[in-house]
């Protein structure tokens, strides 16, 4: 099962693109219509709205009313928390029920109008974010749905803004033309990304990367935080710490070329720890790649040894063990490295980041070699790594003889 996250502020039109993808073959969990099901007349919720707002806020049948309440709820945060605080446990309650009644297969979009509001995106394996400006947004608000333009405005400002919900996009689709212009976008969406993640994710397979270089990409380093977010979330306590490391990592590379992959580290206490992880890092699309199971032992005739006691690490392979896995979506390559603490993988991946970021000579130096081994490899990924290790092996010795002379410590972990 796919599940993904659809947010958007009120008016921006979140309701058409769910209708979009519903028609194209999704399963649709609305939080609005759950949210209304859960204060109906008898309902649990209704009772607790009126304990909490008083019995001013019921139509004469007995029913709620809306108007009334939001001009209760909205008019402070205070009053706002205590509403969400008591229909927002109902709502998820009733979506877990829904959602653990649809097929295996299915693709299933949850319509969250509070997604970023709630913290609620790093549950979701994708989060489309649909947008329109805060004017369009309040001139749809008067004449489609008959509020006053105080009232709009003041229901906009009471949502997240648009860099709140920027930082969990890992789709955002514009509304500021038709309604057909934006049926178009949610169908290209959907026939390009989601359904192909889809059937990565139930196949169990790894969303392939560009092999080659790719001009750089200054939204590299949110789309690390989204990620890690993502898998600190699914790992839970398992995950000691979770970094975005590797060359997308370092900010002095984001002028230089690279390849368009995410590569995030999980540290973890040991090897079966790492194996405990499968199932939810499946479930938040991440899909194990079971041939891959140790480093290259960069190690190995380098003459590495750390005067820093704990990195010691002498040349034995089975330090050098790893679970590797790999996103199955295809808009967003990520290799996810899972090592364990203090081994010397997991402390060079550290190592490496700040190394680099602390010496503008071996950022040049490496991407000579990244260029180099670019051409060599002619879009061949194996051949690419492999035309990259004879320089690792002397920068492992390098890199730790730097954290020797500077003390180098890893950063307090993520």
């Amino acid at each position: 099962m796919l599940r993904i996250g659809l947010t958007g502020g009120i008016g921006a039109g979140k309701s058409a693109v769910s209708a979009t993808f519903e028609q194209c073959g999704a399963v649709i969990v609305d939080g609005d219509v759950i949210a209304r099901e859960v204060v109906l007349p008898g309902a649990e919720g209704l009772a607790s709205l009126v304990d909490a707002f008083g019995d001013d806020i019921l139509l004469p049948d007995g029913s709620l009313n809306r108007p009334a309440l939001a001009a209760k709820a909205f008019a402070d945060d205070e009053a706002r928390q205590r509403l969400n605080g008591i229909v927002h446990p109902l709502v998820g309650r009733r979506r877990a029920e829904i959602i653990a009644s649809v097929p295996d297969d299915a693709v299933v979009v949850e319509d969250i109008p509070l997604l970023v509001e709630s913290g609620m995106a790093p549950l979701f394996p994708l989060v489309v974010v649909v947008h329109a400006d805060v004017e369009v947004r309040v001139r749809r608000l008067v004449e489609q749905r008959g509020m006053s333009e105080e009232d709009a405005r003041a229901r906009i400002a009471a949502q997240a803004g648009d860099e709140q919900r920027r930082a969990v996009a890992d789709v955002w689709l514009d509304n500021s033309g038709s309604a057909g212009e934006l049926a178009q976008r949610a169908r290209d969406v959907w026939h390009g990304r989601i359904l192909p993640f889809a059937h990565n994710l139930s196949a169990g397979e790894v969303a392939r990367a560009a092999a080659r270089l790719v001009p750089p990409d200054p939204s590299w380093p949110d789309q690390g935080r989204r990620i890690v977010a993502r898998l600190k979330t699914a790992c839970g306590h398992r995950a000691l710490r979770v970094d975005h490391i590797g060359s997308t990592a370092v900010p002095g590379f984001l002028n230089f070329p690279a390849k368009d992959v995410i590569d995030i580290q999980v540290t973890v206490e040991s090897l079966a720890v790492a194996d405990e992880l499968v199932e939810p890092l499946l479930a938040a699309g991440y899909p194990r790649i079971e041939r891959i199971t140790s480093d290259v032992v960069k190690a190995s005739n380098a003459g590495a040894r750390s005067t820093i006691g704990r990195y010691d690490h002498g040349d034995d392979p089975g330090l050098w063990h790893k679970r590797i896995h790999g996103s199955a979506d295809p808009g967003r390559p990520t290799n996810v490295h899972i090592r364990v603490d203090g081994w010397p993988n997991q402390q060079f991946a550290l190592l490496f980041v700040d190394w680099l970021a602390d010496n503008p000579e071996v950022r040049a130096d490496y991407l000579a070699v990244k260029r180099e081994a670019d051409r060599r490899a002619g879009g061949d990924a194996a051949a690419y790594v492999a035309a990259k290790e004879p320089w690792f092996l002397d920068a492992y010795r390098r890199a730790w003889e730097w954290a020797d002379s500077t003390g180098w410590r890893p950063s307090p972990g993520a």
